[in-house]
């Protein structure tokens, strides 16, 4: 039994489906509708082809074009143009090297890593054993200066009143020369028959002798007056012992007081590298303090100081507080680019020479006083906006 579906087609040319055909023909010769459960056939649809674009279309891409360039030159002209920039910049500050001036062991450890500390603050004792035994030494020795002095003041006062007694002993025997040379004038003036040859002879003799009591007297005032400078001079030199022995006293005082380790300025103790118990000599780098103010070192090429001058203002966005901007000014712009000042600065008079831009440092200063919540330590990586227009 054949299938339908092999069917030859019908008269009107349509095929069979179901020994129906797809269409029939009316009476009349046209085309009857589809009988039912026929599905009518589909027409392929193809694409339109797209319609070229239009003078409008053009017009508008190139206003979007103008448009596009207007704003990107007056974002450059307001916003780039005014501002010299650089992100080779760091934050700087005061680092305090803290070592000690006196050897000897530590005893006591007063700081931590990272600890606040003000200036004057004690931060570590040395044994102060060996220096407490030479500062008694010292206040010793100073005190027999003292009484070495004591004793010349006393010899000069006793050698002053000597010589004021000598001084005295020469006017008694002048004024005995005196009136023995006037009795011996007295004598001679009278007649020999009136006086005795031998008083007249007595009374040359004791005026002779009153002479001589005059001339010793006077050598003895002499001897006490140069007694007197020889008083004087030891005084004077006591006193340089003594200032001698005091100066040595001030010395062991000061060696006394370099046993206690002070901060020289206020900031945060930073690499610390002593331990209690450690021997530590003079110089020996202990510990560092790094101060609260900070300022900002950038490196900007040589190309962009023409505008930059001391005075202007600055943007300054710090990595580690990106959601913070800090205000600030160009304080100064170092004479000389850094690698003049590197430990091995280049030779540029030998060989092959290569033009390279250098980088010349400029400092920037915070205007703000230092923020707690946003502490700034030395080596923050910083990006300054300077503006120069």
């Amino acid at each position: 039994m054949k299938n339908r579906l092999d069917s030859p087609p019908s008269a009107a040319g349509g095929p069979a489906v179901n020994g129906l055909t797809a269409t029939q023909t009316s009476p009349a010769g046209g085309v009857a509708e589809p009988g039912p459960g026929i599905r009518p056939p589909v027409a392929p649809v193809e694409p339109a082809p797209p319609a070229p674009p239009g003078r409008p279309g053009r017009v508008l891409v190139v206003l979007g074009l103008v448009v596009a360039a207007i704003a990107a030159g007056l974002y450059y002209y307001y916003l780039v143009r005014p501002y010299e920039s650089t992100d080779d910049a760091f934050i700087d500050a005061h680092v305090t090297a803290v070592a000690p001036q006196a050897p000897g062991r530590v005893v006591r450890l007063l700081v931590n890593d990272n600890q606040l500390v003000q200036a004057g603050d004690l931060l570590l004792e040395i044994d102060p054993s060996d220096y407490d035994v030479k500062l008694a030494a010292t206040r010793a020795g100073l005190a027999t200066s003292r009484s070495r002095l004591d004793q010349a003041k006393a010899q000069l006062s006793v050698d002053e009143a000597k010589a004021a007694q000598e001084t005295a002993n020469v006017t008694a025997a002048l004024a005995d020369a005196s009136r023995a040379d006037a009795d011996y004038q007295r004598y001679v003036s009278i007649e020999s028959r009136a006086v005795a040859r031998s008083q007249v002879d007595l009374a040359q003799d004791q005026a002779r002798d009153s002479e001589a009591q005059v001339a010793i007297a006077q050598a003895k005032a002499q001897a006490a007056e140069a007694q007197i400078g020889l008083s004087q001079a030891n005084v004077a030199t006591s006193k340089a012992e003594v200032q001698v022995a005091e100066a040595y006293v001030h010395q062991a005082e000061l060696a006394r007081s370099y046993t206690e380790v002070t901060a020289p300025i206020s900031g945060r103790v930073t690499r610390r590298a002593v331990e209690v118990g450690n021997y530590v000599q003079v110089g020996q780098p202990l510990l560092a303090i790094v101060s609260a103010d900070a300022w900002v070192v950038a490196n900007f090429k040589e190309t962009q100081l023409a505008y930059l001058r001391p005075g202007q203002p600055v943007e300054i966005r710090v990595d580690a507080y990106p959601q913070h901007l800090f205000k600030g000014h160009v304080d100064s712009i170092q004479a000389g680019s850094g690698a003049r000042f590197s430990l091995l600065p280049p030779e540029n008079a030998t060989g092959n020479y290569v033009k390279v831009v250098q980088r010349v440092p400029v400092k920037i200063v915070f205007d703000e006083p230092p923020d707690p919540n946003y502490p700034l330590s030395p080596g923050f990586s910083v990006v300054p906006d300077v503006r120069v227009k």
